[in-house]
């Protein structure tokens, strides 16, 4: 096969190392890396304790929505109730959906990537240290002062789908569904920062010779995860935007009878809403793989299935977001495809239960509490997948859409297929971060509690459902026969909170933290978390021949801890790691890595704040937010691109790697390509909004008049991006100024910048009003998207002539310079699709 990078993959024949390394070299490692204390601890970007904080974070919202759960249980207990008042329990309702999808499914398994997938690539960290402490601080800040309108009154009480019109202005006048919409979508702006930085990391930090073939399943489930967070979740932004732009300027997405519809809420909503769950069930399934394999001690039977599974759920699951509709009449044939797919999509999740119940078959399970809480989650998680299939048959659909039934089906297959995988997962990998492990004998005790209270709970809510009872009450008359299945839930709510409590218990007793003399293998696992770790993960970076490297060397994590394989030591005296090609793994350059700082906590603090006070209608602080924040991530990236002087480093056995790459081998190029796709992504969601809303109201769409606008326009955006493919030429060229390229992107800023600006006032003189019909909205909106893309622009452009001016932009190659160039191309093509798209469509009404 041929190499990716020109490196020989022969050479790694030569390891391990024969000799062992000084015990100096691993003090300097551990001086290197060591973390700030008191209250500099705030600015550790490591992932040990960003990944603990992200998962004690997430893990505090599941209990915060679960009280709130338990409020709604007795409410619904028996008829006629009067523990929450109506507004309360709306409140209630809509706040435990909202923290429980946004704030903990999807968060806890970012925060266990963070935490695992550097040890378990053998990488010293994810790729952007500082990126990943950001995204930790906005959504802990974000996420509880989000929670904490529900002591002031304030909480959102639409519901966690916030279906207009009932949050529209008419009905929901007030500023708590601001509150949902505001801050969510700050949230969503966390998850997809957390996304980047972990698609990138498993693509580039894998320990050498971890070809794709012999990486981890979770971390396939998490590449599969992240790439799923970057095309889903700008949807959920993007309708966020458009409904706040409804309430706050009167623009008529929604409000049909200015040519609106509430249905393109629901289809921009699904998009996101349905994947979502898929986001939340692959990274549990990978784990559920990894500690398969480990507490069976057996090879993991279909690993390529599981993989192809993975990778096909992913792509199916965005095929099936309008089996939520059913019930609003839509086309037969869009029923039958949606249908279809919403039963396709059970097949990648039987092969892998399959290979499950197969592995535990062959091999010689345990009887311990991680693997009580994997069959009991398979359990429970095949009974939910069973429900799925009868309501992805339209007619049942029909007769079980907005009733209980579908309340019971959704926990089943979220508790079944991530919440007891993730208490698996407690048990299993708290040894890599506790000086002790978690308890047997109470964890039995929890398992039980929690299995016999999530049935107890949610299996008598079918027939509640079957019997007729809708979602979203807040109480219901006597004699309707629900009195009974109604208490019997709330019992068992009951019991699974005593279970929950019962954890914390554990917690308290046993789990310490420790970033070095922790507990170990405690269930044997093969992969390469359990090898010696301190707060630079591995001593040495080893070379990868298998996929249970530990199983089938059992002296690799002495080898390790002897520094016998790749980068034992310090090569440039800064915190580092080794970057591998994306497929073969293959060793292409040593990254210098970012250490503590306090601008990502600041950065997080001050958007968080833009965001609230927005909120609040608190905008003379609010905008005072905004620039702090930006100058504080402008501060932290300000220190990320600079070149040590070595050019080259020897990182193990003679072997020289660059320090510094720009182009498709630096890990930054992937980076910004991951926020080109967010941005390409809410960009197409924009366009199906404007066609769809053409398609279903057409009476309340004109031709454009000046169509001839369009040409000039588009023009000069394709100049601007000329001028950028000139400057990257520049760049290269010997003879050329250092500010001659920095030049032809400040020329191209302010073509686009024209281009903006003609471009809007052309509508103006058209007389085009975005309060009159949707049509306008939509002109406006795109507009206001494009803005903001071309206001990113010219920030960085102001960010790299001050790098220029400072002398910080090398020839012939600089990442900056890469970085800019791309986005700047980017805003260039939305910019002229644009333009193009609303004056030459429609052609006719």
């Amino acid at each position: 096969m041929t190499s990716e990078t020109g490196f020989d993959p022969k050479l790694f024949d030569r390891f391990p190392i024969a000799e062992a390394r000084p015990d100096s070299e691993r003090e300097e490692l551990e001086r290197i890396w060591k973390a700030p204390t008191g209250w500099a601890s705030l600015t550790i970007v490591n992932n040990n304790y960003v990944g603990l904080w992200y998962v004690a974070t997430a893990f505090l919202f599941f209990l915060l929505a679960g009280v709130l759960a338990l409020a709604i249980r007795a409410q619904l207990s028996l008829p006629l109730l009067g523990i929450l008042p109506q507004e309360t329990y709306n409140q209630f309702f809509t706040m435990h959906g909202t923290v429980m999808m946004f704030l903990f499914a999807v968060p806890i398994m970012e925060a266990i990537g963070v935490m695992l997938l550097p040890q378990m690539l053998a990488a010293r960290d994810l790729p952007f240290p500082r990126l990943s402490a950001y995204a930790f601080w906005a959504y802990f800040v974000g996420g509880l002062c989000f929670f904490a309108s529900i002591f002031a009154g304030l909480a959102p009480d639409g519901g966690w789908f916030m279906y207009p019109p009932l949050t529209s202005t008419t009905y929901s006048p007030g500023i708590n569904a601001d509150f949902w919409l505001l801050g969510i979508g700050f949230i969503e702006i966390s998850a997809i920062a957390g996304a980047i930085e972990i698609l990138v990391g498993i693509l580039k930090t894998r320990a050498p010779g971890m070809t794709l073939a012999r990486m981890p399943l979770f971390a396939w489930a998490m590449l599969v995860f992240a790439g799923m967070i970057l095309i889903a979740f700008p949807s959920v932004i993007l309708s966020t935007l458009l409904l706040e732009m409804e309430r706050a300027l009167n623009w008529p997405f929604f409000d049909p009878t200015r040519g609106g519809d509430p249905m393109l809420w629901q289809h921009l909503f699904w998009f996101f809403g349905h994947p979502e769950v898929y986001i939340i069930f692959l990274p549990a399934a990978g784990l559920v793989s990894m500690m398969v394999s480990a507490l069976a001690k057996a090879e993991l039977v279909g690993y390529q299935l599981i993989v192809l599974a993975l990778l096909g759920t992913g792509f199916i699951s965005f095929g099936v977001w309008a089996h939520h509709m059913f019930a609003t009449g839509m086309p037969a044939l869009s029923t039958g495809f949606f249908s279809a797919a919403s039963m396709a999509v059970s097949i990648p999740a039987g092969i892998q239960v399959f290979s499950w119940i197969a592995t535990l078959a062959i091999g010689k399970p345990s009887h311990n509490v991680p693997t009580l809480f994997l069959i009991g989650g398979l359990v429970t998680f095949v009974m939910g997948g069973l429900t799925g299939v009868m309501v992805a048959m339209v007619p049942f659909d029909w007769q079980a859409h907005d009733t209980h039934f579908i309340v019971a089906h959704l926990h089943y297959v979220l508790i079944g297929g991530a919440v007891m995988p993730v208490f698996a997962a407690f048990y299993y990998w708290a040894g890599m971060t506790s000086k002790r492990p978690l308890s047997e004998r109470l964890g039995r005790w929890i398992f039980w509690l929690f299995f016999a209270g999530v049935h107890i709970t949610f299996l008598p809510m079918h027939l509640t459902g079957l019997m007729g009872m809708p979602r979203r009450v807040y109480t219901y008359l006597p004699g309707m026969d629900w009195e009974w299945t109604n208490l019997i839930s709330t019992v068992g709510a009951f019991v699974l909170a005593a279970g929950v409590v019962l954890f914390l218990v554990d917690l308290a007793r046993n789990f310490r933290f420790t970033t070095d003399d922790d507990a170990g293998n405690t269930y044997g696992g093969g992969t390469l978390e359990w090898l010696p770790t301190g707060l630079y993960s591995t001593r040495s970076i080893p070379v990868v021949r298998s996929r249970t490297p530990l199983w089938d060397n059992p002296g690799l994590a002495r080898e390790v801890e002897e520094g016998r394989h790749f980068l034992p030591y310090s090569a440039t005296g800064l915190r580092e790691t080794l970057i591998t090609s994306p497929l073969r793994a293959e060793p292409q350059y040593l990254q210098i890595m970012m250490g503590p700082s306090v601008w990502p906590l600041s950065g997080a603090v001050f958007t968080a704040g833009f965001f609230l006070l927005l909120t609040v209608q608190a905008y003379v602080l609010a905008i005072i937010c905004l620039p702090l924040a930006t100058w504080s991530i402008l501060r932290w990236l300000w220190d990320t691109d600079r070149p040590v002087p070595q050019k080259e480093v020897d990182v193990g056995a003679g072997i020289m790697l660059p320090t510094y790459v720009t182009g498709p081998s630096a890990h930054s190029w992937w980076a910004i390509v991951c926020v080109i796709v967010v941005a390409a992504m809410i960009f197409l969601m924009a366009v199906f909004g404007y066609l769809f809303l053409y398609g279903v109201h057409p009476e309340y769409w004109t031709v454009p008049t000046d169509r001839w606008w369009a040409a000039p326009i588009a023009a000069a955006y394709a100049l601007a991006a000329g001028l950028v493919l000139y400057g990257r030429r520049l760049i290269t060229r010997e003879g050329s100024t250092t500010w001659s390229p920095t030049a032809a992107l400040l020329f191209a800023c302010a073509l686009i910048t024209g281009a903006l600006i003609a471009d809007g006032l052309s509508w103006q003189a058209q007389g085009v009003d975005p309060e009159t019909t949707s049509q306008g909205a939509f002109a406006a909106a795109m507009l206001a998207l494009q803005g903001q893309l071309v206001a990113v622009v010219v920030l960085m452009g102001a960010y790299l002539a001050a790098r220029t001016a400072r002398g910080l932009v090398t020839r012939p190659r600089n990442v900056t310079f890469d970085v800019v160039s791309l986005f700047l191309l980017y805003t260039c093509a939305q910019g002229a699709a644009t333009a193009l798209l609303l004056r030459l469509f429609p052609t006719s009404v």
